[in-house]
């Protein structure tokens, strides 16, 4: 297997001739379906090189992406931070951020680097808060701007407010533009009544989410994308750089790993709870069960979908670290 390839995927997917060829155990493939049968899992998609190895499920249907709408931010960030139209080391004073409980002096000196890596200290009430968010959620005022990570929608949600405020453009015609069109997504529509992307927007803050839809194969080209640090098919699609930037480790996240720019990192093979993820691995994880996850050592993508439209629906991480542990096996190569 060419662990340094600089292929991606044509207009369509391709899929390996033979998995066993290329060092998968079938009855390794089949024991990961059999894991998906008995749980929630409803796609699933597993990418090496450039091909299909396995799929599960419907990998063209269209699911709520969750907070992986962040990674996707992240990603779209690095032309204007690039080119200057960003500056991370803009502060919110600046910027004349505010929210409806009002911003005190301390917090208004956060900068857009702190919101990008959850580190504001900003702790006001913030829309699609998950009940662990609430949870984890520090008190307010117990810490200065920069100097401690906690996961944040506030942060989250204001820089996309930063991002369409300083680009004159939304979130998700960025994405159209930059990403979607570039990488040949199959299934992504801007157009018609139900766009795969909008905003919702919430009573307790003036910051709205920036919600999308992707089908798995769609999202696993996104992760492809990182997978050639951000180049397709050798021509950049992202800053030189810019996604190595994404998955530094620049906070420590107890048995989640690690935390770049948006993107949740492998730390010394602590991601999931049972197994051990290959070292440099990273993700974009969305609630409810949703992981687009990156692997540069096997030179592999994997996506996994839940319906989470269905209420109550949802996968926790100790059954997709079981379901991960199981396709890791597989491979035997």
């Amino acid at each position: 297997m060419n662990y340094h390839s600089v292929a991606n995927p044509g207009q369509e997917w391709e899929r390996l001739k033979s998995p066993a060829a290329a060092g998968w155990s079938e009855a390794g493939l089949s024991a990961v379906d059999a894991c998906a049968d008995q749980q929630e899992t409803d796609a699933l998609m597993i990418v090496q090189g450039n091909k299909i190895v396995h799929t599960y499920g419907d990998i063209t249907h269209k699911y709520l992406c969750h907070s992986i709408r962040k990674s996707i931010l992240a990603a779209l960030m690095g032309q204007d931070v690039t080119d200057g139209t960003v500056d991370l080391s803009l502060t919110l004073e600046q910027l004349g951020i505010d929210d409806n409980e009002g911003l005190s002096e301390v917090e208004r000196q956060a900068t857009v680097y702190d919101l990008l890596t959850a580190r504001s200290g900003i702790y006001h009430p913030a829309g699609y808060e998950t009940p662990w968010m609430r949870m984890i959620k520090e008190k307010r005022h117990s810490h200065a701007p920069g100097t401690f990570w906690c996961y944040n929608n506030w942060d989250f949600n204001a820089l996309g407010t930063i991002f369409e405020q300083l680009t004159g453009r939304t979130v998700h015609q960025a994405f159209d533009e930059r990403i979607a069109k570039p990488l040949g997504l199959e299934d992504f529509r801007l157009d018609g009544d139900k766009p795969d992307g909008w905003h919702d927007r919430f009573m307790e803050s003036r910051h709205a989410a920036y919600p999308f839809r992707l089908s798995t194969r769609d999202l696993a080209r996104f992760g492809q994308l990182y997978l050639r640090n951000g180049r397709w098919n050798g021509a950049p699609v992202l800053p030189e750089g810019w996604a190595q930037e994404c998955v530094m480790p620049y906070s420590h996240a107890g048995a989640r790993g690690a935390y770049g720019y948006m993107w949740w990192l492998e730390r010394d093979g602590v991601f999931f709870p049972g197994v051990v993820t290959p070292k440099g691995s990273y993700a974009g994880f969305g609630a409810g069960g949703h992981f687009c996850i990156v692997l540069p050592a096997l030179d592999m993508v994997i996506v996994h979908r839940v319906d989470t439209d269905i209420a109550g629906r949802q996968l926790n991480r100790h059954k997709f670290g079981r379901l991960l542990k199981l396709i890791l096996d597989a491979f035997q190569g």
